[in-house]
């Protein structure tokens, strides 16, 4: 599949209708979304026969381009079910199967926000661990909860087998490659984006605004093996 060809069937993905402020709802752009996986498929085989996780999945348009380059497997992580229930929708109306996690991925341990049971101590996020090659996210930036991209991009890497990609503010480069050397992982600036954001709140004065952002891979280095003296 070419690139445009995917740009082209993620504009059909549906977006928040009702998006909230506290939680940072702005869905990824078509162009944006397209150009992550594709890129993460064709350039770095992190995609096609992987088991794909979405963190912050939203309306799912990440693991829908990821299925539609022949993920293996895909699941969203997501504290809301308004957003849950679109992307479901969304995921029937282009035919594709993916599970959903319905959690706080900023808690520590991420739980389950499904239902009050308790039938595993260890939470969804943890049962996921081992089980999941690339993960892939837009995360909060952190204009109302500062540090939360931050959470969720470590969680991401605590959790992938091998690959993460996100995408963050240019802004803050520095620091997101300083924090990837104390954690032990290869950051890479893929490419610099344009993040063009629509009006999407009351409080926007600006019928759009472009915002320059990173798009990050981080990878996990293989563990070193001990040799005997």
């Amino acid at each position: 599949m070419r690139l445009k060809e995917l740009e082209g069937y993620l504009q059909d993905v549906a977006v928040f209708k009702s998006p909230k402020i506290k939680l940072e709802q702005y869905p990824t752009t078509p162009h944006l979304a397209a150009r992550m996986l594709y890129t993460a498929h064709t350039t770095y085989d992190d995609i096609e026969n992987k088991a794909v996780g979405d963190f912050g999945c939203g309306c799912g348009i990440l693991s829908i381009a990821a299925a539609m380059l022949g993920s293996a497997y895909n699941v969203g992580f997501d504290i809301d079910p308004d957003a849950i229930a679109i992307a479901q929708d969304n995921c029937a109306e282009f035919e594709i199967e993916m599970d959903f996690i319905l959690t706080d991925i900023s808690a520590s341990p991420a739980p389950s926000v499904s239902d009050g049971s308790s039938s595993n101590s260890r939470g969804p996020y943890e049962m996921m661990k081992g089980k999941l090659d690339t993960i892939v996210m837009n995360p909060p930036f952190g204009t109302k909860l500062k540090g939360i991209d931050m959470v969720f991009l470590k969680k991401g890497i605590d959790l992938a087998n091998h690959a993460v990609y996100s995408l963050h503010k240019t802004s803050t480069r520095e620091h997101v490659l300083k924090k990837a050397k104390e954690w032990g992982v290869e950051c890479e600036v893929v490419a610099e984006l344009r993040y063009n954001l629509d009006k999407s709140y009351e409080f926007h004065r600006k019928q759009s605004l472009d915002i320059a952002v990173d798009f990050l891979r981080f990878e996990k280095k293989p563990p070193q093996t001990k040799h005997a003296a």
